[in-house]
């Protein structure tokens, strides 16, 4: 797989990620159309774990809220 080939599997994958329908799905037709060798199983969870940190990162602050807020719930009487 070459780098842009990697490029845009990654761009499809983030778009698709909230998608009721499997973003991996997604990948594979995509390479399917190109023509590319489908994407193997490695290539697509280290995808879909940089999917999952980037939501992480974009909503840290309201997961941080969140977290203080339940903390605050718990230890008041």
């Amino acid at each position: 797989m070459t780098f842009w080939q990697a490029i845009l599997l990654g761009v499809v994958q983030g778009l698709t990620e909230f998608l009721p329908i499997s973003s991996i799905a997604h990948m594979q037709l995509v390479s399917i159309l190109c023509g590319w060798k489908a994407p193997d199983a490695a290539f697509s969870a280290v995808v879909q774990l940089i999917a999952y940190l980037a939501v992480l990162l974009y909503f840290w602050q309201d997961c941080v809220q969140i977290t203080r807020g339940a903390l605050r719930g718990i230890s008041t009487p």
